[in-house]
């Protein structure tokens, strides 16, 4: 589960191109100066001193510079959280941390860069791939602290695994989705918090 997001789609020319790198580099800082929604291909090329055409050569579209920044920023949040479970020494402990985990990174986002946690919103909106694997992963995760819980007798094992699998993640989903943690902020960082609790509670054997 460490392995980072990969999202090829859109994109072109040679996978280790040292070019694609810096335009992906260029789009991040101009993203987080003009916002996501603001700029062209065009304002790109500009900031980089390339063609437009010359940038078509490795991504197919503006959405896809923007894919390979989320991809990016998701997998650091990821690596966040798979180094915090690790060291949790029981199920219950590593679900706390998940979720607490996932919440402490988003909000970081939100509040150290507004313009790349805005890429993330359109990534969830609009269901990007990277968006659709970051859920993915997450749910993986919460799948075998689940299994582990099972195993060592920390909780429940009447639910389908699967179904317990959905209804938390659904649980969890208002503090972890970008669109929607926006709205939920002052509510941090009690209510993830007392929400992790009272899933716990639900898990018991």
């Amino acid at each position: 589960m460490t392995d980072t997001l990969q999202v090829p789609q859109g994109q072109r020319g040679p996978a280790d191109h040292n070019v694609r790198e810096q335009i992906v580099q260029a789009a991040n800082e101009h993203f987080s100066r003009y916002g996501y929604a603001k700029t062209t291909v065009s304002d790109l090329a500009r900031e980089i001193g390339f063609s437009k055409a010359y940038i078509y050569k490795f991504f197919d579209s503006k959405q896809a510079i923007g894919e390979a920044i989320c991809a990016g920023c998701l997998s650091q949040v990821m690596d966040e959280v798979v180094q915090a479970t690790r060291g949790a020494g029981t199920a219950t402990e590593r679900f706390r941390r998940l979720f607490l985990t996932l919440v402490e990174q988003s909000a970081r986002l939100f509040f150290e860069d507004r313009k790349l946690y805005e890429i993330a919103a359109h990534s969830v909106s609009e269901k990007w791939e990277s968006s659709r694997a970051y859920e993915k992963q997450i749910q993986a995760l919460l799948t075998g602290i689940l299994r582990e819980g099972r195993e060592g007798g920390e909780f429940e094992r009447k639910t389908p695994l699967d179904e317990a699998t959905r209804s938390i993640y659904l649980v969890m989903y208002p503090f972890i989705n970008p669109l929607l943690l926006q709205y939920n902020l002052d509510r941090l960082p009690d209510a993830p918090r007392e929400v992790a609790s009272l899933v716990l509670r639900s898990l018991a054997p």
